[in-house]
């Protein structure tokens, strides 16, 4: 009788410890939550009010909290994009596509390539961006971009009529009608300026090119 008194006293005792420690356990994940939508929160206004290093700081730690956060990483290759450290964005936007492959990340860093003239990985990674998400226009025009620099003018002049079919806007068709002008194709670009001529833009603000979201968190 004693030892099942005992048994089922160790039985409730092991049974008030995993509460303490789910308890415990709870307090811990809702505090570092709470630190990761503060740090969230600091990097977002930094990134606005353009206090660069502030928002880089606040990232930084997402990173030591989480290491494989990767919308911090695809945060922080933003913010060395736009003051210029190509490199460290370069960095940051690979080691987010290898932690999570997203069309934005991927899409990220096809521009940081294109900006650096490596034109052959910018279009790998445009076309990987394709494969995950391929109903925007821009993601179409940034590959044609890419093309026209590599001299693939077919190809180029593919993606532009993409584009077209999926924003029939003065953009996009501005940029078509371009790219047949360029190479010789100048029928074409005289029934895509008609085009244009007709488009009727209702009044307010014109219709442009929907852009792919930078970042996905």
């Amino acid at each position: 009788m004693v030892e099942l008194l005992l048994v089922a006293g160790f039985g409730a005792l092991a049974y008030h410890h995993a509460q303490v420690h789910e308890d415990e356990f709870g307090m811990v994940s809702r505090k570092v939550g709470d630190r990761l939508g503060k740090l969230w929160d600091i990097a977002h206004q930094g990134m606005r009010e353009n206090r660069f290093l502030r928002a880089e700081k606040a990232l930084l730690t997402i990173l030591k909290i989480d290491e494989k956060n990767a919308a911090a990483y695809n945060r922080l290759g933003i913010l060395y994009a736009k003051q210029k450290e190509y490199k460290d964005a370069i960095d940051c936007f690979e080691i987010a596509s290898s932690i999570e492959a997203t069309s934005s990340s991927l899409h990220n860093l096809g521009l940081i390539y294109y900006e650096t003239e490596n034109y052959e990985k910018a279009a790998i990674a445009f076309e990987q961006a394709l494969k995950l998400e391929d109903k925007l226009a821009a993601r179409h025009v940034a590959y044609a971009k890419v093309q026209e620099k590599l001299g693939n003018h077919k190809l180029m002049t593919q993606e532009l009529e993409k584009a077209v079919e999926l924003e029939p806007n003065k953009e996009t068709y501005t940029l078509l009608g371009k790219a047949y002008r360029a190479i010789g194709m100048n029928a074409e670009a005289d029934l895509v300026e008609d085009k244009i001529k007709k488009l009727i833009v209702p009044a307010g603000r014109p219709k442009r090119i929907v852009r792919p979201r930078r970042v996905v968190i």
